[in-house]
């Protein structure tokens, strides 16, 4: 399933984020709730998450100090967290400040995984989001 689409939500007083209705069959397996590397979250159901992380790793000799690093980034930053019953996952406090969540934010599909932003912060991204530019070939900018 290709998650897509964006949603207002908002956190609850234990910091819990209802995830969207259409995602929770795709999450129901578990989730991974990890700091992005953006100022934002993402949640991965764990085969998506394990095959990102792989994909960073895959090329990198298990001696170069960076793949022990990337590995502690992407792993000391995650956490196992399931929908509860009432299909919300819980924020821990450490992701919040990771990406500055507050009560408002925003869910937003991104294919293989669910990002979440706070409100503000993708108004923000949003705005300076310059499509021209990600489409221009490497090396060059639309001008």
């Amino acid at each position: 399933m290709a998650f897509r689409g964006t949603f207002d939500y908002t956190l609850d007083a234990k910091n819990r984020l209802t995830v969207p209705a259409p995602f929770r069959p795709e999450l129901a397996g578990g989730t991974i709730l990890a700091r992005s590397l953006d100022p934002c979250l993402s949640l991965w159901t764990p085969g998506a998450f394990e095959a990102y992380v792989a994909s960073f790793l895959a090329d990198m000799h298990p001696l170069d100090k960076r793949t022990g690093r990337l590995a502690r980034y992407f792993e000391s930053g995650s956490y196992d967290i399931p929908l509860d019953g009432a299909g919300r996952v819980m924020i821990p406090s450490k992701l919040l400040e990771h990406a500055g969540l507050k009560k408002d934010v925003v869910v937003a599909g991104v294919g293989d995984r669910l990002e979440i932003w706070d409100r503000d912060a993708w108004a923000a991204y949003e705005d300076e989001l310059d499509i021209g530019e990600l489409t221009a070939p490497f090396g060059q900018t639309s001008s």
